[in-house]
C-alpha cells in the first residue's frame, strides 16, 4: 500500500454516467478485488473516494466507476496529464490462488469492473472461468472480458440483451468449483444462498460507505457470525458465510 501521485493516461465515457479513468501505475502491485482511494481536489473535499481496480496493464490502472456525486463528478471531469492522488491497493481481494478447476463469476451493475481483473489473473493461472453478468439495461465492458472467460452469460432486466431476468437465473453453482460475486446485495445474498445449497465454495466483495481505507476510522464495520469485521481492510472480499447466515 502507497500513497502517491500519479497522472491521468486518459478517461473514456461509456454511458451517460459511467466513466473509465486510466492512470499512470507507478509501480502499484494489485491484487484481483482490491480497490484504491483516490482524489483530484485540495481542501473543497474532504474525503479521498474508493474505487475498485477494472483491470491493470504494466503501466496503467484502469478504474471504472458511475457519477454518484460531487467526488465522482470532479474525477469525470479528469482528462489526460492531469495529476490525481491514490491510496492503494487497498484490502483483501478474491482469493484465485486458493481455487482450482472451474469458477464462475457472477457481477451485477457496477459490481462487474472488478471481476474483470479476477477474470484476468484467474485465466493467467489456468483456471476455467464463465462470467454471469447482469445489467438493468445498456451493456458495458463485455469486450474486456471476452480474451479471459471461457463463457459470458448476459441477463438484462429488459432483454433487449441477452435473458430477460435475474442474472442468478442463468447461474448453476454446482457446476463450478467456487464462486465469485460482486454487485446488488440482493444479488449476492441470493447467489450465496444458492452456493450453500450445493456446497459450492463462495466468495462476496462488499461495497460500503469508506471513509480512511486503512481500517483506522472503523467507519466501515460491519457485524459478522466471528464479530466485526472492516470492510476495507478485512474485506472487501469475505467468504459468503460471514455475510449471509
Amino acid at each position: 500500500m502507497d500513497y502517491f501521485e500519479s497522472k491521468v493516461v486518459g478517461q473514456e465515457q461509456l454511458t451517460d454516467d459511467i466513466f473509465v479513468l486510466k492512470v499512470e501505475r507507478r509501480d502499484a502491485v494489485v491484487a484481483a478485488g482490491q480497490f484504491f482511494m483516490l482524489k483530484c481536489w485540495d481542501n473543497e473535499l474532504t474525503l479521498m473516494r474508493p474505487i475498485s481496480l477494472f483491470k491493470a496493464d504494466e503501466h496503467t490502472l484502469h478504474f471504472m466507476y458511475r457519477i454518484i456525486g460531487k467526488g465522482t463528478r470532479r474525477l469525470s471531469a479528469l482528462r489526460a496529464g492531469d495529476p490525481i492522488m491514490l491510496l492503494g491497493a487497498l484490502g483483501t481481494g478474491f482469493p484465485v490462488r486458493e481455487v482450482k478447476g472451474k469458477v464462475a463469476l457472477v457481477g451485477g451493475g457496477l459490481g462487474i469492473p472488478p471481476l474483470c481483473q479476477t477474470t484476468h489473473e484467474l485465466h493467467d493461472l489456468g483456471v476455467e472461468t464463465d462470467v454471469f453478468v447482469g445489467y438493468r439495461d445498456t451493456l458495458f465492458a463485455l469486450e474486456d472480458f471476452e480474451p479471459y472467460a471461457h463463457g459470458i452469460f448476459v441477463a438484462t432486466e429488459k432483454g433487449e440483451e441477452g435473458y430477460r431476468g435475474f442474472v442468478t437465473d442463468l447461474l448453476k453453482p454446482e457446476l463450478y468449483d467456487a464462486v465469485f460475486t460482486c454487485g446488488p446485495e440482493i444479488m449476492m445474498r441470493k447467489v450465496a444462498a444458492m452456493c450453500a445449497a450445493t456446497n459450492t465454495p463462495c466468495w462476496c466483495s462488499m461495497e460500503h460507505r469508506m471513509a480512511c481505507g486503512i481500517g483506522a476510522c472503523l467507519g466501515c464495520s460491519i457485524r459478522t457470525p466471528e464479530g466485526m469485521r472492516r470492510v476495507c481492510k478485512d474485506g472487501p472480499v469475505f467468504p459468503a458465510h460471514l455475510l449471509f447466515h
